[in-house]
């Protein structure tokens, strides 16, 4: 098939260590648009200025924060070369971001669903040879897409990516997607930013065709990326059934909210049956009243009846928090630490979970409550979010030592439990010996 003559160079900055579902949609867009594509993965390929050389349009994925923070260096260097390349962001940081992106550089900025829109600014510039048009502009309605089956033949070797950690080795992991967007409304959530309470699903076929040619490169564990698995239960369902049916040996993750996983117990078994190693399910705080004011949807109660019927369900439970934020006091974060002692969840938590601090993005949902925008100084445009401080300058001492804790114990290799035992001892007189604090059990998959 004849080139239209558009060269596009698609880059990642970083995306957890997946292989990024988002590149390897865009090139089977642009490809299927006859466009000469090339893909750069920074997190696994530092890269050269001469991969941009020629370069019609440069269009970087922005999934998540860090990525963002990562991609803006990068178009300002691309800017100050002097190439006149049309530079382009899509993801879901690029649309909340789309002001200050503007403000450096970048040409056209993609919201939601933004594949459609990238093959046509491709043919556009097929067309004219440059690019002319609004740099942003937000849509009301999130597009519904007939998704394409991402082609990853440009993307590093699956074995360079994440890996499965278990009792008993270690598994390379694939990543897809079955759904984008989510229909809660969680006020701290940047999902709710952009999607403002829709989700849209990636059709049945695509995702079982994305996760045959992972399995076919080699992945024996697949991540479903989605916000939430199980908001749209019928399409989860019918893809796991098939997915164990073709790989009976394959596992996989997924993440599911709290008040999904009381509502729908019933299918924990289901899970458990198909392969499921884990459930990330994001917890954010014991507190009754932080949770009602982040909106969560769910009580202290009610996660801890969750670790009830996942544990009867054999399903693991991995839970993610924000231990740090406006209304954190000493004691909320010593009942966190003693929750999952007492619950034995410590080997579940990542020891990052209990170090991470509120992050208020622009156009949060957060900015509606008086007492966060009370706390908050200004917005730092260049960390792309709203510094805040809290009313204690103690929490915001304990907070930093939190991090600086878990970060020099993963440098030094110790397990989640001696960091946790470590955290602990922050906030506590008496110290919590690991050897004490966990039975002999199997290393939770991770």
């Amino acid at each position: 098939m004849r080139s239209l003559g558009v060269r596009v160079v698609l880059v990642s900055t970083y995306e957890l260590g997946r292989q990024p579902f988002a590149i390897g949609s865009a090139t089977a867009w642009l490809r299927r648009a006859r466009c000469e594509v090339s893909c750069i993965d920074l997190s696994r390929n530092p890269g050269s200025a001469n991969d941009f050389d020629g370069a019609d349009l440069i269009a970087i994925s922005l999934p998540m924060h860090t990525a963002t923070r990562l991609a803006v260096p990068l178009i300002q260097a691309i800017r100050s070369s002097g190439s006149h390349a049309t530079i382009c962001t899509f993801g879901l940081y690029s649309a909340i971001n789309a002001h200050y992106l503007q403000s450096i550089g970048v040409d056209r900025v993609l919201g939601a669903e933004w594949e459609q829109d990238l093959q046509n600014l491709a043919l556009s510039l097929a067309d004219s040879g440059s690019y002319e048009g609004f740099g942003f502009v937000p849509s009301k309605k999130v597009p519904k897409l007939q998704f394409l089956t991402p082609d990853r033949s440009e993307l590093p070797d699956l074995t360079l990516y994440a890996h499965l950690k278990t009792a008993s080795g270690s598994k390379i992991a694939g990543y897809t997607e079955a759904t984008r967007g989510c229909k809660h409304l969680c006020r701290h959530c940047p999902v709710v930013n952009v999607y403002q309470g829709a989700f849209r699903v990636i059709q049945h076929d695509v995702v079982l065709a994305d996760i045959r040619q992972q399995v076919a490169a080699g992945a024996q564990h697949i991540t479903f990326g989605d916000p939430d698995f199980w908001n749209g239960p019928g399409h989860a369902r019918r893809i796991v059934e098939q997915l164990h049916r073709e790989f009976p040996d394959l596992s996989y993750d997924v993440t599911i909210k709290v008040e999904h996983l009381l509502a729908r117990a019933g299918d924990l078994g289901l899970l458990r049956d198909t392969g499921c190693a884990f459930v990330v399910t994001a917890v954010e705080s014991l507190d009754d009243q932080v949770l009602a004011k982040l909106e969560k949807g769910h009580t202290r109660a009610g996660f801890l009846k969750a670790v009830e019927l996942c544990r009867k369900a054999g399903v693991t439970l991995a839970p993610t928090f924000i231990p740090f934020t406006p209304w954190t006091s000493l004691d909320s974060y010593r009942d966190l630490l003693q929750v999952l002692a007492s619950e034995d969840l410590i080997e579940n938590t990542a020891p990052i979970q209990l170090a991470i601090r509120l992050l208020i993005p622009a156009g949060s949902r957060l900015l509606e409550l008086a007492d966060v925008r009370e706390r908050i100084s200004h917005y730092d445009a260049a960390a792309l979010l709203h510094r805040w401080t809290h009313a204690n300058p103690a929490i915001d001492a304990l907070a930093e030592r939190a991090i600086k804790t878990v970060h020099a114990g993963q440098k030094a290799g110790l397990t989640r439990s001696q960091i946790f035992a470590r955290l602990w001892d922050l906030v506590h007189e008496q110290p919590l010996g690991v050897t004490e604090l966990l039975p002999a059990r199997a290393t939770v998959p991770y």
